[in-house]
């Protein structure tokens, strides 16, 4: 901690947001109409075609994501290019373990929603762009950070005066800038994968059926997305995945038949293919001095189940109540960045993101796991599970995440002012 001069020129918000990828757009939008002064640093312009967050990977929206982005008037935009996943089929490659799962069976009309990121962030910055109070610095980039008593200075280039936020929001990624100033420790695993990720045409168009094949290189998902395509995110070691994303077109369409198989027919044509390294990051603790981490700031999670996304959201509509309630009727002047209300998001978010980390880093072992009997063992569990009413409903409601509070949000309703 340091103290900040009194006469250094500055523009004052309540809360900064660092960085404008999903999590963080998401959660301006959610602070949107609460009378708040926010600022968002973002290094990608704010007409950039290909900003990193919002390029071709597909997302799966949970129901919970969705309830979100209606509350906040987004869903018009996002659901005519969103996909419905009405059947899920889950299988051990080369063995006899499946589950089948049917929306219909349990009165759901989804699991969720398949769509692409570019699709978002184009709603999301549409919302952005219409907040003329938005203290909007894109293209910018923090060049320093220091943490005072009462507020964050944030300097940033390009930028002019220096941002002082009384709470400043970590948006920014995996190796979150802001997390480190904070002083805020975060572990990290690799798991040895690579997702290789590309859009495929398919002799049978997908239809609301959604493939999670797990191998022992890592898990395979073929997702059904708008206009009968599928998305594909193909979990490699990280040689093979070099090598499969330098193969043309047509001997990548057919080392796909031959690891997916003939589920959906035969391959026809792929797009552009990218490649991720997988990784698992969490921070310690999601709070520091001032300071509010969400989305992969927080943790970054495996992408089987496609639960990060839904996950980060939900820590961006948590905060984005607990500020617009402290602020009340906005007669006083609410100290956001309070030790209170930071203590109250860390608590509100812990068994949320714990259970979703457990889950995920599980699934991953589980089904990377070779020792002799475990395959057998299972493929067995698959296989109960397959038969299971109760247990499928169990997992139906993943979507909405642990915790045992949901965010207002996600229940269809904005977040009220507090007394």
């Amino acid at each position: 901690m340091s103290d900040r001069g009194s006469g250094a020129a500055a523009v004052e918000v309540d809360v900064a947001i660092v960085g404008g990828g999903l999590v963080g757009a998401s959660l301006v939008a959610a602070l949107g109409a609460s009378g708040l002064k926010v600022a968002l640093i973002e290094g990608a312009a704010a007409d950039a075609a290909r900003q990193p967050s919002f390029d071709d990977r597909t997302t799966a929206l949970g129901n919970g994501s969705r309830r979100i982005f209606e509350s906040l008037g987004l869903w018009e935009a996002i659901g005519p290019s969103s996909a419905p996943i009405r059947r899920i089929h889950v299988s051990d490659a080369g063995r006899y373990g499946f589950a089948r799962l049917e929306a219909q069976a349990l009165e759901l009309d989804a699991f969720g929603f398949v769509v692409t990121n570019r699709v978002l962030g184009a709603a999301l910055r549409a919302r952005l762009a219409a907040l003329p109070a938005l203290e909007s610095r894109m293209p910018a980039r923090c060049t320093a950070v220091t943490i005072h008593e009462d507020c964050v200075e944030l300097h940033t280039d390009p930028g002019g005066l220096p941002l002082r936020a009384r709470l400043a929001v970590a948006a920014d990624g995996a190796g979150s800038q802001l997390r480190a100033a904070a002083g805020l420790a975060a572990s990290e695993e690799d798991y040895g994968q690579v997702a290789v990720v590309a859009h495929v045409l398919a002799a049978q168009p997908a239809e609301g059926t959604a493939y999670e094949r797990f191998t022992p290189q890592g898990p395979f998902a073929v997702l059904p997305m708008v206009g009968g395509a599928w998305g594909v995110v193909w979990t490699l070691a990280p040689a093979d995945a070099q090598r499969v994303l330098a193969l043309p077109d047509a001997q990548y369409l057919a080392a796909l038949q031959q690891a997916f198989g003939w589920r959906v027919g035969r391959f026809l044509r792929v797009g552009t293919r990218s490649a991720y390294p997988l990784k698992l990051v969490r921070a310690a603790q999601v709070t520091g001095q001032r300071v509010a981490l969400v989305g992969n700031a927080a943790q970054g999670l495996h992408p089987v189940a496609g639960q990060g996304f839904n996950l980060g959201l939900r820590d961006a509509a948590t905060l984005a109540e607990l500020l617009i309630a402290a602020r009340g009727d906005g007669t006083a002047a609410a100290d956001p960045g309070t030790p209170a209300l930071l203590a109250e998001y860390a608590a509100r978010r812990a068994s949320d993101r714990d259970g979703m980390v457990r889950f995920t880093d599980g699934l991953v072992k589980l089904f990377g796991d070779q020792r002799p009997g475990v395959p057998w063992l299972r493929d067995l569990g698959l296989l109960m599970f397959d038969l299971s009413p109760t247990a499928k409903r169990a997992m139906s409601r993943l979507s909405w995440g642990f915790g045992d509070r949901a965010p207002r949000l996600a229940s269809g309703a904005r977040p009220v002012a507090g007394p």
